[in-house]
């Protein structure tokens, strides 16, 4: 029929926008307005597909599948369905059980059904393909959302961005419509110290009458109050250290040994300097990491070679760095280790260097080394080449 359905992986959306506007991936740490979240999906599905509306389904976790006030603040609103999953305790952390089974069920039966035309998956989770993949073959459009990753992260599976037929990013100005970061609770303050009346009311004088009024209510007592201490050293945490401090703001804290002195200055550490040249994940930015994997899924290499020169090429267009690049051709045919290594899990993923008997095929190595020094060749022409011609 012509509609559309939203299925959407409260774990996988809650976790990653926590993630992108507190840089924890907890979900405590947000306020949702869980009206304004259907609204905004809702708006932005009709809009994507051109199809009304059928239902949101909200697949989320919960101890021994009982709603908490959010499943009920969502199961309130207008075509929004929870189907809840076993949330346990397994090796000290919160696992969910059956929510991966529940949306592939749903999703298999949607498509068998032929209940809507265009579906939109909002998970990153690789357990989903087969239902994709099913729900391709009886003829549904699959949307694949996913909220914008931070930094060098890639919230998604591969296989899953790879078999979708349509992908869009929610970015930071849409999830903010409707989550925004917790306030952090700040301790109440201690009462002030006093004598407490205990007992019962002093004794008047004789022939003193007692004050006109109504009668005082009893006072409770007052709250003893600890003395604070003071004069102490402050130790932060390593969760203290990771939060570094933006233009302008006092320098980060530095963990000190127990043995230093008291009075002596912290030695600053270096920072340490990497082997070689920059790899290609730390020239790229997220908005590139999407797009080269947009475009290693839809233009796949033609062989090992092709797949060297074009790592070689992107590497070569975000790094920038004569210097660099000319001291590369004194280790020639040697590629530095670090970017080696990226090079050949980079290829490993066009299934290059699949094992024999447990032994990497060699040939495709060479061939791929070979074309990066080919495309680098083109780019960067060898130092005294020239005159060697000559």
């Amino acid at each position: 029929m012509d509609r559309c359905v939203v299925l959407v992986d409260a774990g996988y959306l809650l976790g990653a926008t926590a993630n992108l506007l507190t840089g924890q991936p907890s979900r405590a740490r947000l306020t949702v307005d869980h009206a304004a979240l259907a609204a905004a999906l809702a708006e932005r599905a009709e809009a994507e597909t051109g199809l009304p509306l059928l239902r949101i389904y909200w697949f989320d976790a919960a101890p021994d599948r009982r709603s908490l006030p959010e499943h009920r603040r969502l199961r309130s609103l207008p075509r929004v369905t929870v189907r809840l999953g076993a949330l346990t305790r397994a090796e000290g952390r919160w696992v969910q059980k059956g929510v991966d089974a529940a949306m592939h069920a749903e999703l298999t039966e949607l498509a068998h059904n032929r209940a809507c035309a265009d579906l939109v998956l909002l998970s990153g989770d690789g357990d989903l393909l087969p239902g994709m993949v099913c729900a391709k073959e009886h003829g549904v459009v699959v949307h694949l959302w996913a909220v914008q990753p931070v930094e060098h992260d890639f919230n998604q599976s591969e296989d899953l961005v790879a078999e979708a037929d349509e992908r869009q990013v929610l970015d930071r100005a849409f999830v903010e419509r409707w989550a925004q970061p917790r306030e952090l609770q700040t301790p109440l303050p201690l009462a002030a110290a006093g004598p407490a009346r205990v007992g019962p009311a002093p004794a008047l004088p004789d022939g003193a009458s007692p004050p006109a009024g109504p009668e005082p209510e009893p006072e409770a007592p007052a709250a003893v109050a600890l003395p604070r201490p003071t004069g102490l050293r402050v130790v932060p945490t390593p969760r203290d250290l990771a939060v570094r401090p933006g233009p302008g703001t006092p320098p980060a804290l530095v963990l000190r040994w127990s043995s230093d002195r008291l009075g002596a200055a912290p030695v600053p550490v270096p920072a340490p300097v990497p082997a070689g040249p920059p790899t290609l994940a730390e020239l790229t930015r997220p908005e590139q990491r999407w797009a080269d994997r947009e475009e290693d899924s839809t233009e796949a290499p033609a062989d090992a070679q092709a797949v060297g020169r074009r790592f070689a090429l992107r590497w070569l267009s975000r790094l920038g760095t004569e210097t660099v690049l000319t001291r590369l051709w004194a280790d020639h045919p040697r590629i530095p280790h670090r970017l080696d290594a990226e090079l050949l899990r980079y290829a490993a993923r066009f299934g290059l260097l699949a094992a024999h008997d447990d032994q990497i095929d060699e040939e495709h190595r060479y061939a791929i080394r070979a074309g990066f020094w080919d495309a680098f060749a083109e780019a960067v022409p060898r130092p005294g080449l020239a005159v060697a011609q000559e």
